[in-house]
């Protein structure tokens, strides 16, 4: 009797470095790409003829051929709506069909909460998938949010196959994958989280929202560096990545959007975490400006604008002499390097001598601005809390400072300037050079092109 040929197929293993995702033939100590050393590990790869993730009856619902760029038509692609006006601000406007948003963020800032928190208020029907928790944890997660609804559908898997099934049985208009670290695909015989099985299980889900146009939410881990887990091709190959931060010693939550093919990145979403879930923060100047019982001194409000919205956040510092011989320069929420140039700036062009006094500067409520318009509130607040002078809580500032001690113009000066009469502000300080065609507003605006005539006025 021939024994039978045992048809095995050949094992194939390849190299990935963790970091970036470069695919390497063989182990090497470091990454050409990233340059890190000992990020190259072997992961088996098993590619059987794949099958598409519906079955050959059914259709989609579009067409793959070629189209004259006038002929297309985008009547029907209108953005769903998300029931969140902050979630709606950052997308651009909604979701748009058939788009692949990314979600990461810190461990326990409220990544869950805040999907299913929209998951539950949408009227459309949506999958929530979950490979981290049970049904029953969701459930009591839901209730602690008290809110109520039909449309939502709880499923735990993590075999990318099982959830097609799962979704081409019941059809649904938006699915939450949580999150993408925990799912695997059977056509990769690695570890669920590993690089090929992250690439693998993406490209399931941009072929399934892409022909359905079925949107799709997925939650990603971060690196303790702060990065995506998984390689840096997971960012280049969804739509949209949304980053939400924030400060565990801090109840504000800030939603921002690194990339973002349907809309502008510069939007910005504020949250406040409640004990029943996440809050919208309509207008976040009235907390992000602290309330005192009377005026001290190193407080100075500024006018910003994060996208479209405009901000007026509190800027605070304090000057106080060196005990030791190296003064300190510490700022939390603003450049270090750029407070360090305005100290320059203050001591060559104003004559004032803070080269050996510890400055250090601090925006509250945790955010971080990069809006050289904050400048000249930055300075007031040093200025102020040298000469232990309180100034009036009803002025606000928004320009920058040059160099030279010039007070540059900032863009959408109107904006600002409207922003700060809205909350009451009497006087905002701004530059000389800023063309402004407001009338019959109820704030002074007081125009400066130096950094001596700011001094002029508060000191």
């Amino acid at each position: 009797m021939i024994p039978q040929e045992v048809n095995m197929a050949k094992v194939k293993t390849t190299f990935f470095c963790q970091n970036c995702g470069s695919q390497y033939a063989k182990w090497q100590g470091q990454c050409t790409s990233c340059k890190e050393w000992n990020t190259i590990a072997e992961e088996v790869i098993q590619k059987p003829e794949k099958s598409d993730w519906k079955t050959p009856s059914s259709t989609t619902k579009r067409t793959s051929r070629p189209l004259k760029i006038n002929e297309i038509d985008t009547s029907q692609e209108a953005r769903l709506n998300m029931q969140d006006a902050e979630f709606n601000r950052v997308l651009g406007g909604g979701m748009v069909h058939g788009s692949l948003t990314l979600l990461g963020g810190e461990p326990g800032i409220g990544k869950s909460t805040l999907l299913l928190q929209i998951a539950l208020k949408l009227q459309y029907k949506t999958l929530y998938v979950s490979g981290e928790e049970s049904q029953k944890q969701i459930k009591m997660r839901a209730e602690r949010i008290n809110s109520k609804s039909s449309n939502c559908y709880i499923l735990t898997e993590t075999k990318t196959q099982n959830i097609f099934k799962q979704i081409e049985k019941l059809q649904p208009d938006i699915v939450v994958i949580d999150s993408i670290q925990t799912l695997h695909s059977d056509y990769i015989e690695s570890s669920a989280g590993s690089i090929s099985q992250i690439k693998e299980c993406t490209t399931e889900l941009i072929k399934f929202a892409k022909e359905t146009a079925t949107p799709v939410l997925l939650i990603g881990h971060i690196t303790k560096d702060g990065h995506i887990a998984g390689p840096k091709i997971l960012e280049h190959m969804v739509d949209t990545v949304l980053q939400f931060e924030g400060d565990r010693n801090h109840v504000f939550r800030i939603l921002r959007a690194n990339k973002n093919r349907f809309g502008s990145t510069n939007e910005l979403g504020i949250y406040e975490m409640q004990g029943s879930g996440l809050r919208e923060v309509s207008n976040p100047s009235e907390i992000l400006i602290s309330e005192k019982d009377g005026e001290l001194s190193g407080n100075a409000v500024a006018a910003t604008l994060e996208g479209l919205r405009p901000l007026m956040i509190e800027v605070q510092a304090l000057v106080s002499t060196a005990v030791y011989g190296t003064p300190q320069r510490s700022a939390t929420g603003f450049n270090a390097k750029r407070l360090n140039m305005l100290l320059a700036v203050l001591e060559k062009r104003a004559g004032f001598r803070l080269g050996a006094k510890d400055v250090f500067l601090n925006i509250t409520g945790g955010i971080t601005v990069d809006d050289p318009a904050i400048d000249l509130a930055v300075v007031a607040s040093i200025l102020s809390s040298n000469e232990d002078v309180a100034l009036p809580s009803d002025y606000c500032f928004a320009a920058e400072v040059g160099l030279s001690g010039e007070i540059r113009p900032v863009q959408r000066v109107e904006q600002r300037i409207l922003e700060a009469e809205k909350l009451g502000f009497s006087t905002i300080f701004v530059s000389k050079y800023n063309k402004i065609a407001l009338k019959n507003t109820s704030i002074k605006i007081q125009l400066i092109s130096k950094i001596e005539d700011l001094v002029g006025y508060l000191v």
